[in-house]
């Protein structure tokens, strides 16, 4: 009795997981059956549930409508360059504060971390001035620079970064090891799982980023793919079998970059959890 009772839960938490799962895939399966059909057939009723054979067509429009290859190649650029440079200074600032004592080091974070609270609409006008004035605007420089120093980066490294030894450290200097050397050789090493986690996070917020880069690009040979995907919004008609391949190429190296991390991105999160 016991045992059927066990047996009982346990298939209808199974069952529970496996409607969860359908309903987390149904939008992206729909998404992927879009992009093979014309635009005029997508929401059609009874909605088409198998792929249809308007794949070549959508995409030769979807080329012609936006140039797909320069605008996805905008979007990697501009996501991997920020990505690389924004952990490589979130490290360093992370270590700082974890490792380092000088004065005014927990006002510095402190107020690191108050600019979390600050929406980030409040910004736009002035960093657009400076962009006008350093004449930066419809360049990488203008969607990359601005944001590089992530506070939540900073301190999702730093977390990390007080849970290494600083025994480890020590030892180090008295091999005769400079700072650098310590933070490259020693240092990130150990906090590649942070790195990772943070690396996932940095990427997905510059890859879908519209509002700064819709301020800032004015020329269609710059636009990154959430830019130039809004325009084909328009007032009258809207090809959406073109929309829905748009987006569904714009996933695509979201889930390469998160599938080639995910083995450092749990842990690299809960390392997070290191208690003051």
């Amino acid at each position: 009795m016991i045992h059927s009772k066990k047996l009982s839960t346990k298939i209808g938490i199974y069952c529970l997981l496996i409607a969860g799962v359908l309903l987390s895939i149904a939008p992206f399966y729909w998404m992927l059956v879009g992009s093979t059909l014309p635009s005029g057939e997508i929401f059609r009723l009874p909605p088409k549930l198998l792929p249809g054979d308007y794949l070549a067509k959508n995409f030769q429009s979807l080329n012609e409508s936006l140039g797909f290859a320069k605008i996805f190649w905008n979007s990697l650029f501009i996501a991997l360059v920020y990505t690389l440079v924004s952990t490589l200074i979130s490290s360093m600032a992370g270590y700082a504060f974890a490792k380092f004592t000088f004065k005014g080091k927990n006002l510095f974070f402190f107020i690191i971390l108050c600019t979390l609270m600050i929406p980030s609409q409040v910004t736009l006008i002035p960093l657009f001035e400076m962009m006008v004035t350093f004449n930066w605007l419809n360049t990488y420089q203008a969607i990359i620079l601005p944001t590089l120093a992530s506070p939540f980066a900073i301190y999702l490294m730093r977390q990390n970064m007080k849970s290494v030894p600083d025994s480890i450290i020590e030892a180090s200097r008295v091999d005769g090891a400079g700072e650098l050397k310590i933070f490259f050789t020693v240092i990130l090493p150990v906090t590649r799982p942070a790195m990772a986690a943070v690396a996932i996070f940095l990427f997905m917020s510059q890859w879908n980023s519209l509002l700064w880069p819709l301020i800032t690009l004015n020329s269609k040979e710059m636009f990154t793919l959430p830019v130039a995907l809004s325009s084909l919004i328009g007032m009258a008609r809207i090809d959406y079998g073109q929309l829905m391949l748009g987006t569904t190429l714009s996933t695509v190296p979201i889930m390469i970059f998160f599938l080639l991390l995910q083995k450092h991105f749990i842990s690299g999160i809960l390392g997070g959890a290191v208690k003051e």
